[in-house]
């Protein structure tokens, strides 16, 4: 069958058009603005931590070279190696060279670079005294790391090396000997430029990278890093065998290319999920205002499509109704677009074609109805005129039959079945007595107790006073019937129906109690909808039945209470109302 654009419901050329010509367009325009925008931000993102880094590397380069520039003018300095050349022979001497010449040159590079926290000179002079940045070569200095460094270089150049000088593990020096003065290059000397820790921390807290930066000696040591999780202070750790998270990812930079730092290097680790903050930023952007775009068409296509199709479907639904003679006709405001003229349209054919079967066609076929209504009752007015009649004389029979082989037991239960049968199919009065009531269930308990055994057991307390009482027929029955199946039946051994009729003022009490399996919250519910919902027969039998008759008699007059607990039973009491005096109840033919 070839494609017909006509054979599509309203309703789905409605969302084709929505989804081909506006959600579509704007999922691919915001899928490919989201892609273009997230790559420009992760870009501009690992360049940032890329300047961040390499920001650190030049800022570190440039105050280890002002502690070099320092250590240069010390190495030059032929007076100052003069000076902790001589041998002194009195302290006094030492003490005026000092002043002279050594405290301003010691202490004159402090204000200028503030990044420099000690100079100290090491001699080896036993004739110069320990104090203002001359110290002695000791053999406990003689046996520090760095002392043992500098005398492996076999270079006068400087050497950057964490030395760790006054207790402080990580302290960070330039170490070079002092061997430039030729003439008199008897005594050896070292130069030993204590940088500032907190400036160099400062370096290294860059603002604009939220990870940790490492810095790396050329066997890629750990020297100094900002993750505090590593103990680098204390112990020897290697980069290479330094946990990392899952998501790292590492900014190298090159190493350096000076010879006091010849194969050092600054490392930066950073997480993804900081790397992709802004991206994630960025994405949040582009999903509300693809929301904005898609809520609001969406919002006008339903609203639109929804007026469409439910005035079209409401004209359809009663067009329908039109074939099957309902001519009902479609109650809604009037309105000027063309839904609207077609549903006026509609309205005033279906009140033309209403007119003209009634005038035509209603009184003929309401006059055969009545006619075939009327044989039909008198059809079944004769078939249960035969029908009871056969069924009291075959359990006569029986009944006869059980006595003359004196199964007197059988015989009384047969007798008690054809008084049920007789009294619910006999319907020439709706009325009965509670004694006659009270009989017609002592005969259903012994038929149970017959077909049960000791598994039922059954007591009847009914006041003298109220046995003339006129009740509805079987009122009191399905209760009992009720208990005796759904309560005491699939109890295992058996159970107890306690059954009390009693006058209180202007009301008959019907109680009856049993210890059965009970009915859960559901069934109760559904049993005092009966009692507040319209009287209406329909094809419910039982309690619902004797609901819909009591209210028929009594209207609100009379009361019924259900109480039941699964597992343990239920109680009903019927609170039915006695007639003043004189008053008589219709009865049903």
């Amino acid at each position: 069958m070839p494609f017909n654009w006509n054979h599509i419901r309203l309703r789905d050329k409605m969302l084709i058009l929505y989804f081909s010509c506006v959600f579509i367009p704007i999922v691919l325009t915001n899928v490919i603005f989201y892609n273009v925008t997230t790559g420009n931000v992760e870009r501009q993102r690992m360049q940032d931590i890329s300047r961040a880094v390499e920001q650190v590397r030049n800022e570190l380069l440039h105050e280890v070279q002002d502690a070099v520039s320092v250590s240069n003018v010390f190495y030059f300095d032929s007076l100052l190696n003069e000076i902790v050349e001589d041998n002194y022979d009195n302290p006094v001497d030492y003490i005026e060279a000092y002043d002279s010449y050594l405290r301003r040159v010691l202490n004159s590079y402090g204000p200028i670079y503030y990044s420099l926290k000690a100079i100290t000179v090491y001699v080896d002079n036993d004739t110069m005294l320990h104090a203002g940045g001359i110290a002695m070569l000791t053999p406990e200095i003689r046996d520090t790391n760095w002392y043992k460094a500098i005398q492996n270089n076999h270079s006068s150049s400087p050497l950057f090396i964490r030395t760790g000088s006054e207790g402080m593990q990580g302290t960070f020096s330039v170490v070079r000997k002092m061997d430039n003065y030729i003439p008199f290059n008897q005594k050896e000397k070292i130069l030993k430029i204590d940088l500032d820790n907190a400036a160099i921390r400062n370096i290294f807290s860059n603002l604009n990278m939220q990870g940790d930066i490492y810095l790396l000696d050329g066997r890629e040591r750990v020297e100094f890093t900002t993750n505090a999780a590593l103990n680098w202070e204390a112990e020897d750790n290697y980069f290479n065998t330094t946990q990392m998270p899952k998501d790292a990812i590492q900014f190298d930079t090159e190493p350096f290319a000076v010879g006091y730092l010849a194969g050092w290097k600054i490392v930066g680790v950073v997480s993804e999920s900081e790397v992709f903050e802004e991206v994630r930023n960025s994405r949040w952007l582009v999903i509300v205002l693809a929301c904005i775009n898609s809520i609001i068409p969406t919002a006008m296509i339903i609203w639109i499509t929804r007026s469409l199709h439910t005035r079209l479907g409401l004209i359809l639904r009663h067009m329908k109704k039109v074939r099957i003679q309902n001519f009902d006709l479609i109650k809604q405001s009037e309105t000027r677009d063309e839904i609207g003229q077609l549903t006026g349209e509609f309205n005033r054919m279906t009140e033309q074609i209403r007119d003209l079967i009634n005038d035509v066609y209603v009184a003929d076929i309401q006059r055969k109805s009545l006619e075939l209504k009327r044989r039909q009752a008198q059809l079944h007015a004769l078939e249960s005129q035969i029908n009871p009649h056969f069924l009291f004389n075959a359990l006569e029979t029986i009944r006869m039959r059980s006595l003359m082989k004196q199964e007197t037991e059988t015989a009384k239960i047969i007798h008690h079945m054809a008084k049920i049968f007789r009294n619910s199919l006999v319907w020439n009065k709706d009325m009965t007595t509670i004694r006659e009531e009270v009989e017609f269930v002592h005969c259903f308990l012994e038929i149970q107790k017959y077909r049960f055994g000791d598994k039922l057991t059954y007591h009847v307390h009914v006041d003298e006073d109220t046995l003339p009482c006129m009740i509805p027929k079987l009122t009191f029955l399905p209760f009992v019937e009720n208990a005796s199946i759904h309560g005491i039946e699939p109890l295992k051994d058996g159970g107890v129906i306690d059954i009390r009729i009693e006058k209180e003022s202007s009301h008959i009490n019907f109680v009856l109690k049993d210890n059965g399996v009970g009915m859960d919250e559901q069934k109760l519910t559904q049993i005092h909808n009966y009692v507040d919902s319209e009287p209406e027969m329909g094809d419910r039998i039982g309690i619902p039945n004797v609901i819909y008759r009591l209210k028929l008699y009594y209207g609100e007059q009379f009361d019924i209470r259900l109480d039941s607990i699964p597992g343990i039973g239920t109680r009903v009491v019927l609170r039915i109302p006695l007639p003043s005096n004189g008053e008589q109840r219709v009865q049903v033919e």
